[in-house]
């Protein structure tokens, strides 16, 4: 017998929100410390966080991550973050330091780039108590070697050819949770989930985009879309 699911609750003004592709919830989701996780926001734009109906945060940026930029989210925040800590233009006892430091100020996992070597992965996985997440961009990267170093989540960022990774790591590690871009559009985000990816991120429209369209209305005398 079908399940009659109840009437959606909007207020008037959080209805202006942003909502994740509806595709993404057919992705499995992972499960972190009780928590099932289906969409990730790749945002660290605090506004967006608060006005976004994805499970979760991935709050990475092109800078040496920050403490005080990890406070900032955090405390914005009323979904959990994953928390970058470097691992390319930042290395070695820094990345430590700043995931030890994550997760005392509450971060649900801290995320890792592609450059960092092993050797952190474990001294990281071995310092904390929260998941290590290995992003991974290219398809000879050695997901054994990562793995065994103490990468709990990987998450595939390869643009284009991010399924055919996720098919590739998929072969060998069934079991192994994935996180995935899903690309621009829902058919691209499908071939993802379908790749073997179990939760989903998504970048959104920024700031400016959003404000763009609420302006171009106020500037046609019409109300705020």
């Amino acid at each position: 017998m079908a399940k009659t699911l109840p009437k959606p609750i909007d207020g008037t003004l959080r209805k202006f929100s942003l909502r994740v592709p509806e595709v993404i919830r057919e992705c499995s989701g992972i499960v972190v410390f009780g928590k099932r996780i289906k969409s990730l926001v790749f945002s660290t734009d605090v506004a967006i966080i608060r006005n976004v109906n994805a499970d979760a945060v991935i709050a990475v940026y092109p800078f040496t991550p920050q403490p005080i930029i990890t406070q900032a989210i955090l405390s914005a925040s009323d979904i959990p973050v994953l928390v970058g800590v470097g691992g390319g233009l930042t290395s070695s006892t820094r990345v430590l330091n700043l995931s030890t430091n994550a997760e005392m100020q509450g971060a649900l996992g801290v995320v890792l780039n592609a450059p960092i070597s092993n050797d952190i992965v474990k001294s990281v996985s071995e310092s904390i108590d929260i998941p290590t997440v290995v992003t991974v961009v290219r398809d000879d990267e050695d997901i054994k070697a990562r793995i065994e170093a103490g990468a709990s989540i990987l998450n595939v960022s390869a643009a284009s050819r991010t399924p055919e990774i996720i098919r590739k790591i998929r072969k060998d590690f069934k079991d192994i949770p994935i996180i995935a871009t899903g690309g621009p559009t829902e058919d691209s985000i499908r071939k993802t989930i379908e790749a073997g990816a179990n939760a989903i991120t998504w970048t959104p429209p920024s700031n400016g985009d959003i404000f763009r369209s609420v302006m171009d209305a106020y500037r046609n005398g019409q109300p705020h879309p």
